[in-house]
Parts: C-alpha cells; structure tokens; sequence
C-alpha cells in the first residue's frame, strides 16, 4: 500500500484525509518530527501559493517520500472571499483579543459573525476551499483543490468538526457542516475531495 506523508498536526485534517485515502487504497501518516521542524512562512496570496511552499519545504525532510500540504479555508462571497488563506488566523490579524478564554475557532467565529451581521441570509453564500500540494525532495509534483459550497448562518449549530463548521451550513442536507455523522463529512470534505482529485492526478501520471 502506498503510504502519504501529511505536513500537519490538526487532528481534525489528519481525520479527513486519511478517510478519504481509505476508500482508495492508500495510507495516511503524519510527517515524523514535524513538531520540531521550523515553519515556512505562508504568505502567499492564494491557498495553492501555500500549498506548494509548505509541501516543497517538508518534503525535504522525508527524502524519497512524498509529502502533502494543504492551505484551505472559508472563501464569503458578501466579504470579497474573506477569511481566505486568514481562515485561521481571522481574529487574530484583525486585533481581537476580547474574551481571552475563547478558542481560536470561537473567536474567528465570532469575528465572522461580527463582519456578517448586518448581511441578510440570500447574500450569505460562502465555500469552503482546499488545495492539496505533493512534493518529493523539495519538489512540487501535483496540485488539486476540493470545495463545497454552503452558506453562513447567523448562530452556529452542533458540536462536531472544528473551524467555521458550527457555522457552514450545508443547504441540500439542512445542517451545519458540525452537525453531519463523519461518514458524510468524509463523502463532503473539501479535503477529501482535493485529496481524491490528487490521487487521481497521480495514478494517471503512472499511466
């Protein structure tokens, strides 16, 4: 079985892509030592620019194998395409300490509801983006995105998933991206997609 090398230690991610790498054969670990590795800056404009630049740089560090990186986040039409490659930095580039206690999900959460507040539900319309990037030996291979699209609520519901999920509502299922049993989410992510498209990309190349 062929075994992919994952740059992340977001539990929520490793979950996703290795379900979606599952149902196609393939093994999913997590990059070793990738704690004690120094970060690359991600200041790229898009989610692919990142993907690249983290998947090139960690995969110098597993030489012969390939490793993947993602950037994904939550492109709001009403808001130009914010948070973006922000996602998961939102509040926090916009200065909002206030309730010190929250989490770094809630408090993006709460910034977005704060941008969003006076945006009726029709102009709601939101995504979510991934692009996945594989390199080998500092080289970048292949690239692939996933989406899904939705909208964004005015309260979040459920207690699954983690990022903007309480608040990303899946219109054609009536719930929130947190509210759906992991065997959906997994048939829905925007990571399982890219991750699914990418396989495909590579096998092809295999001929």
């Amino acid at each position: 079985m062929t075994t992919l090398y994952v740059a992340t230690t977001n539990p929520g991610k490793l979950r996703d892509f290795t379900a979606a790498a599952e149902a196609e054969g393939i093994a999913i670990q997590p990059l070793p030592g990738l704690k004690d590795i120094p970060a690359p800056a991600e200041d790229e404009p898009d989610f692919e620019g990142n993907a690249r630049v983290k998947a090139v740089h960690y995969s110098r560090y597993l030489p012969g194998e390939i490793v993947l990186a993602d950037d994904s986040g939550l492109e709001v039409d009403a808001l130009g395409g914010e948070p973006g490659v922000r996602s998961a930095r939102y509040a926090e580039d916009a200065g909002l300490v206030i309730y010190p206690g929250l989490s770094t999900d809630e408090r993006n959460n709460l910034y977005l509801l704060a941008q969003l507040k006076d945006m009726p539900g029709e102009r709601r319309e939101a995504r979510y983006r991934c692009v996945l990037a594989a390199a080998r030996e500092g080289e970048c291979l292949l690239t692939a995105e996933g989406t899904v699209e939705g909208e964004v609520l005015t309260v979040p519901r459920g207690g699954g998933g983690f990022g903007y999920d309480p608040l990303f509502y899946l219109c054609e299922l009536g719930k929130t991206m947190a509210e759906i049993d992991l065997v959906t989410k997994h048939r829905l992510s925007h990571r399982g997609k890219a991750l699914r498209a990418l396989v495909a990309r590579m096998r092809a190349r295999q001929g």
